[in-house]
């Protein structure tokens, strides 16, 4: 469905931020982008999304290609439109709005208005808790609340492809494995494709099909998950794991010098 090829982004003509990215997303899978902070994976979705112009940055040379159609020099409103949404980090809702407003906005792209109560039916049967608070404002739900309806919210736009930035960002553990197992269940039910941007890489691979490693604006691994999870150095950098259990944070200090794959 999606392809990034050789991708590098800039930011104000001066800092590279994505250095040849390359990527594919295929359709009606879950794909996992992981990577520490700083590594480019927001840039990625934003880059996939259209938002770099509003923060001075731009594709400087590649290609990203939706269904073989360029994208990269679209307007983020013509990107929302084509089929790709984006779940943006924080849980960005309109808090002085209602629930079911801030659903009804996400749907402010669409010519098919006729359907929106269907479509607001099915949002509240993945997400039950949304139904009850329907008539709340937003900004007075919980962290865990609000991502609910940043995801719901970005169903609304009847997406092909829905980009999901960081969502465990915050959020109670058990509330994570919810959210996680919905995600699941979107994309099995509705054939969403699912691009998931995460550092916990632990509850990310659980519900994707294929996932990328990425370090300093670069792809350094990727596999079907299945290999990943067998990955030595996987397990060791990013699950915390070893033959001999499970390692701590001081442990793995050193992790950059002994990496196989830099």
């Amino acid at each position: 469905m999606l392809t990034l090829n050789n991708v590098e982004v800039m930011y104000d003509k001066v800092i590279l931020v994505l250095k040849g990215m390359s990527m594919v997303i295929p359709e009606g899978k879950i794909v996992a982008l992981l990577g520490s902070n700083g590594a480019g994976k927001t840039t990625t979705l934003k880059a996939i999304s259209g938002l770099l112009k509003s923060e001075r940055g731009e594709v400087t040379d590649g290609q990203i290609n939706l269904s073989g159609e360029r994208i990269d020099e679209n307007s983020a409103e013509t990107i929302v439109k084509k089929g790709i949404f984006q779940c943006m980090e924080g849980r960005r809702v309109f808090k002085h709005l209602t629930v079911e407003d801030n659903l009804i906005a996400g749907a402010h792209t669409r010519k098919d208005r006729k359907n929106l109560k269907e479509d607001i039916k099915k949002v509240y049967h993945y997400f039950p808790k949304l139904e009850m608070l329907k008539h709340a404002q937003a900004g007075y739900l919980s962290g865990g609340e609000q991502q609910m309806l940043a995801i719901g919210r970005g169903l609304m736009a009847k997406p092909k492809l829905l980009l999901l930035d960081e969502p465990s960002l915050g959020i109670a553990p058990l509330l994570v494995k919810e959210i996680f197992s919905i995600i699941k269940q979107i994309n099995k039910e509705e054939g969403t494709t699912i691009l998931v941007v995460e550092q916990n890489a632990n509850i990310a691979l659980s519900i994707a099909d294929y996932g990328y490693i990425m370090e300093n604006g670069r792809i350094v691994l990727d596999g079907p998950v299945d290999k990943l999870l067998s990955n030595e150095d996987v397990r060791e950098f990013y699950l915390g794991l070893s033959d001999k259990g499970r390692k701590s944070y001081r442990d793995l200090k050193s992790y950059k010098r002994r990496k196989r794959w830099l």
